[in-house]
């Protein structure tokens, strides 16, 4: 059985490759042919030697550090926040006649048109950019636990009225497990949107990290680098989806789900 499935996840694990490593090999063969803009466009092998020359630097270990401490700090602000209010304005209707107008409110506004005031109130610092991302990953956990608690079987709680479950007893026991697929829908949303986040949060003023350094190599028309920096965000953004699907499978294996 668990060699069926490491073959399974292999295949799947190929079979993911092949669009990447078609269009790479496209991409090459073009560059090499001279028929699209070295400058504009150079090849993938040109990338991964200036990605190799990041790497033996440290220069590259160093802002990819520095961006991921930025993205977890933000999305633990904000995905626990999330979290936290989504429970209690779904358990409660008067938290929710109260408080959801306002965060649906807020959370149809731009984070591009926040994203000044945010300068202005707390500087060019680490505050400014940890809080936006913070703000960014709020939402998408706030509305899909609040979603997954409004799912919940009414009869269950009726049934652990009978029992007499405390308030604790509740939420550990029957709220958050029937709003868990729910909640890691929320909690992969929020963190590609705190991973979108950091890339603003970067661009628009950051003297380090990977939004930086492509920042800096647009300056100096360093293209191969700022392909880089985006290959680099688009690899830490689906390892931290993978990481979430997995926990999927190991917390949701009881699902009998329509697979496709």
């Amino acid at each position: 059985m668990n060699i069926d499935r490491k073959t399974s996840r292999q295949r799947l694990f190929i079979r993911g490759l092949v669009l990447p490593v078609f269009i790479l090999a496209i991409w090459q063969l073009l560059s090499q042919l001279g028929w699209v803009s070295e400058q504009l466009f150079p090849s993938p092998w040109s990338i991964f030697k200036d990605f190799a020359d990041l790497l033996r630097s440290g220069e590259l270990l160093h802002h990819l550090r520095v961006s991921i401490v930025r993205a977890l700090l933000g999305f633990l602000i904000g995905g626990l926040l999330g979290l936290m209010l989504g429970l209690f304005v779904g358990l409660f209707r008067r938290a929710e006649e109260y408080l959801d107008p306002t965060v649906q409110m807020l959370r149809t506004v731009p984070l591009l048109a926040i994203t000044p005031l945010f300068i202005l109130w707390f500087g060019f610092g680490e505050l400014s950019k940890v809080l936006l991302i913070g703000m960014g990953a709020f939402f998408p956990l706030y509305v899909n636990t609040f979603l997954g608690v409004r799912t919940v079987d009414s009869k269950l709680f009726d049934v652990a009225k009978v029992l007499e479950f405390s308030r604790y007893s509740l939420i550990r026991k029957l709220v958050l497990p029937s709003a868990l697929p729910q909640v890691l829908l929320g909690l992969r949303l929020s963190l590609s949107t705190a991973w979108l986040c950091l890339v603003v949060a970067e661009l628009m003023g950051a003297d380090q990290g990977v939004g930086y350094l492509i920042q800096d190599a647009r300056s100096f028309m360093r293209t191969g680098v700022v392909f880089v920096g985006i290959f680099i965000f688009a690899a830490v953004g689906k390892l931290t989806d993978s990481m979430v699907r997995l926990l999927e499978r190991k917390l949701l294996g009881w699902r009998d789900s329509y697979k496709g």
